[in-house]
């Protein structure tokens, strides 16, 4: 007795279900698919008439059923339709939206008696068609099915009868281009043509072992920990292609190595069945030295490079391999225009002067989260464009075999023993960037097209994230243009942008506006429990990027100085270079002292902090918008006050007035105060404190994965070893606790009876913090209520401008925050991938830009 039918259908493509009214597809889609991924054609009738069985609604039903399942595989999702598909022509209009998108589709016949169809649609409740139609659906049934693979249909599946149908299990099929299972290491190699040595060099240095058969000739090299990806053009120009080829099947047969086809096996394919592919492009070589071998070889050889896929989905989804590159809407989609794609990539038709194809730049358009590897274009250095890199550095040529480590984005290569094959066209010498990739661009110059400004009439730009799309309004990108163009420090120094900082929501206390209380409810609210509080220096946001020394500066960022300090806004904190650079030097002091050069293998570290006092940003703020406050307020008020005194001497009741007054008074005193505490005379560095609270980065590393103890941990130890670095006082907090809750918020309380500016809530997870929806807020600033009045002004608590600030929105505040930051963690990401300075700088002006969104500040 045989077992029950296995039906293999797409996972990821279209599912049609073919058979007459009454033969069961409904139960069999609900049966195997989840009702998301079933369209019905009763279904649709339903939604554009209110009647499931309203004939006249036909047509508008089949349009919106089209309609839907084109979408659906536009989004790459396995999409099943449940109609009768009986007639060819209703079938046609599917494959052709499978094939639009790239998709593979299958067909599923539900073949039963004319009889048992009947009887199922009278017990439908006049929901089936008459009987008269079945014998006609009938009829188109058995004339189409035995041709449904001349359709356009990879696979075919005819069910006979209800036990068949009944008992068909189904299997869903990934394409074979979907490993997004395996999540290296990887080591992704480039073009090899035939470079057998420089290989086995390459996979040596990669730390390979390579394993030898009996007469010497390399057959296979495994790696402990990593895996081998090969991109293709193994074969052709080079002295040793059936060399390369042992070695590379050898790796690929034992689980060692991925490889995906270049254009080169594609022809050679068409030569070993001697279907004429020509013999240039070194093909004519190949062939020769394939000769020499075995005929068991070159069988070999025809089935590897004839079942090697045009690209592979790696690392769920994060990493793609194609030998001439993919456009995002292809990645992991399986059809002839995506394998011509990969393997030729995108050519505008026409020949240059060396006959050979013009191809189109599309790396330069390309805006996917999933890194793009691959070769087929010869290019003298390796270069990062928009997330994709090309590894073919002209090995053949006389250039270099290089291969890319995944995830750690580090660039290994090897020479060439010298110019194995004369290039048509001609290959220029290591190191010329202009020709990289074909982009005719360096990695530092940043093009107008890069930032997020959006084109005439569009509302603005966006910048992907590995958080999310952020996007950026138009008007706020062309005033970021302007800061950015005529205010920023050199941009070469500019790799972060901090977030802004939202407040705690507003307090529940009438006497108070923020307070801890409410920001532990927040972070509980959204899923993290465990947060750390940091004491809130009244100083300025600055970034401080510090190099060991000159030297190091001028290799890694710019030369003539050890580092750059700059504002939220990426201007420069100091007019004055000598305090600059004297605070810059106690930085790189104290991180010597520290021994953070070595603990952290760089010559250079990023840090984020604030500078006190914060009136070093400018005495002529503090002389303008704070002193000026106070010195009209001692002229006129006191005035004021004899003259209501005088007035109710007279008789006059002008008590509440006067009261008023006095209260005016005391709250211009408490404000005075307030600001003096936090300003104070500076002489260039003499006077200045910087207070760290994370490490940003350093070379080739960004610390956004590190929790904020941790960090903090890093500060204490700067601080212990350079004068000019003030350490943070914390607390770590379970806010799911309500002792240690209470706890916290009295520690806030000292703070600020102390004088203290307040404290600001972290998760202790650090910057990378998820809750429920997604990034957590990176911090809630918890204000002292004497603090707010430098904020909002001398007399913020008076009843009635309270209740005024009580009702402000901080959902705005909130939203721009998170907005911030995933910009400023993409930019470190980034800057970390060694990735060129405009792509770091697309998420950094994204940051800029977002700051220019009429936010009120104080919030």
């Amino acid at each position: 007795m045989t077992g029950p039918r296995v039906l293999r259908v797409p996972a990821t493509g279209l599912v049609v279900l073919v058979g007459v009214s009454g033969a069961g597809k409904s139960t069999f889609a609900a049966r195997h698919f989840a009702p998301a991924q079933v369209v019905g054609s009763d279904f649709c009738r339903g939604l554009v008439s209110d009647d499931e069985n309203d004939p006249s609604a036909t047509e508008d039903a089949f349009d919106l059923l089209n309609h839907i399942v084109a979408k659906r595989l536009e989004r790459g999702l396995l999409t099943v339709v449940d109609a009768a598909n009986v007639r060819r022509r209703d079938r046609a209009r599917l494959v052709r939206a499978a094939k639009d998108n790239d998709a593979l589709c299958a067909a599923v016949v539900l073949d039963v008696p004319e009889g048992l169809a009947r009887e199922r649609n009278r017990g439908r409740a006049g929901r089936g068609p008459g009987d008269h139609v079945i014998p006609r659906q009938q009829r188109d049934l058995r004339a189409g099915a035995k041709r449904l693979d001349q359709e356009g249909f990879q696979r075919v599946h005819v069910l006979n009868g209800p036990e068949e149908i009944d008992s068909a299990v189904l299997e869903l099929e990934r394409p074979r281009n979907d490993r997004t299972e395996l999540t290296g290491p990887f080591d992704v190699i480039g073009d090899v043509h035939g470079c057998r040595a420089e290989l086995e060099a390459l996979l040596t240095g990669l730390g390979y072992r390579i394993r030898r058969d009996g007469l010497g000739r390399p057959v296979g090299a495994g790696h402990p920990g990593r895996t081998a990806v090969f991109v293709g053009d193994l074969v052709d120009r080079g002295p040793d292609s059936p060399g390369v080829l042992r070695l590379v099947m050898g790796m690929v047969e034992a689980g060692e190595a991925l490889c995906v086809s270049g254009n080169h096996e594609s022809k050679l394919v068409r030569a070993l069945r001697g279907a004429g592919a020509g013999t240039g492009g070194g093909l004519a070589e190949t062939l020769e030295q394939l000769d020499a071998q075995t005929e068991d070889f070159r069988r070999r050889v025809l089935a590897f490079c004839d079942g090697l896929v045009s690209h592979y989905v790696l690392d769920g989804g994060a990493l793609v391999v194609a030998h001439a590159g993919l456009k995002e809407a292809y990645h992991g989609r399986t059809s002839g225009r995506v394998r011509s794609f990969a393997l030729y990539g995108e050519t505008t038709g026409e020949t240059d002067e060396y006959g050979l194809p013009v191809r189109l730049p599309w790396a330069n358009d390309y805006r996917g989260r999933a890194v793009v590897v691959y070769g087929h274009v010869p290019t003298p250095e390796t270069e990062w464009v928009n997330n994709t890199i090309c590894l073919d550095t002209g090995c053949v040529f006389g250039g270099r075999l290089t291969a890319l480590r995944y995830p750690e984005r580090e660039v290994v290569d090897v020479p060439a023993e010298r110019v194995w094959y004369e290039p048509t066209r001609p290959f220029p010498a290591g190191g010329d960037r202009s020709a990289a990739a074909g982009t005719g661009r360096a990695g530092g110059v940043v093009d107008i097209k890069d930032v997020p400004v959006g084109g005439p009439g569009e509302s603005g730009g966006a910048v992907e994230t590995a958080h999310g799309r952020v996007p950026v309004p138009r008007d706020q990108a062309l005033a970021a243009l302007e800061v950015m163009s005529r205010f920023s420090v050199d941009p070469r120094w500019l790799l972060y942008l901090p977030p802004a900082m939202a407040p705690a929501p507003t307090s529940a206390d009438p006497a108070l506006l923020e307070r801890p209380e409410e920001a532990f409810a927040h972070y509980l609210a959204e899923g993290v429990e465990r947060v750390v509080c940091q004491e809130k220096h009244a100083g300025s946001r600055a970034v401080a990027v510090v190099c060991r020394d000159e030297g190091a500066a001028g290799r890694r960022f710019a030369p003539g100085a050890l580092g750059a300090v700059y504002t939220r806004t990426g201007r420069p904190f100091f007019t004055d270079p000598e305090a600059e650079s004297a605070v810059l030097a106690g930085l790189r002091d104290g991180a010597a002292a520290a021994g953070m050069w070595e603990e952290f293998d760089t010559d250079w570290l990023a840090l984020d902090g604030e500078l006190l006092p914060w009136s070093a940003r400018g005495e002529g703020l503090v002389r303008d918008r704070y002193a000026s406050v106070g010195a009209a307020a001692r002229a006129v008020l006191p005035a004021a006050a004899r003259a209501l005194s005088d007035a109710a001497a007279r008789g006059a009741d002008v008590a509440d007035l006067a009261e008023r007054v006095d209260r005016r008074a005391a709250a211009v005193e408490a404000f005075s105060r307030v600001y003096r505490r936090h300003a104070w005379p500076t002489d260039g560095r003499a006077g200045l404190r910087y207070a760290p609270f994370a490490l940003l980065a350093a070379e080739g590393r960004s610390f956004a994965d590190r929790d904020h103890l941790w960090h903090m941990g890093v500060a204490e130890k700067l601080a212990r070893s350079a004068p000019l670095v003030l350490t943070t006082r914390y607390l770590a907090v379970d806010v799911a606790d309500p002792a240690a809750s209470e706890a916290a918020a009295e520690w806030w309380r000292g703070l600020v009876a102390a004088g203290g500016a307040g404290m600001v809530v972290k998760p202790l997870e650090g910057p990378l913090a998820t809750g429920d929806r997604g990034l957590a807020q990176p911090g809630l600033k918890v204000r002292g209520p004497e603090y707010l009045r430098v904020v909002y002004g001398p007399d913020y608590d008076d009843p009635a401008r309270m209740a005024t600030l009580r009702g402000r929105r901080l959902g705005r505040k909130s939203d721009l925050a998170l907005r911030e930051h995933a910009l400023g963690l993409e930019a470190l990401a980034r800057h970390a991938r060694g990735e060129p300075l405009w792509r770091v700088h697309q998420p950094v002006f994204g940051v800029l830009a977002l700051e220019s969104e009429p936010v009120d500040p104080r919030l």
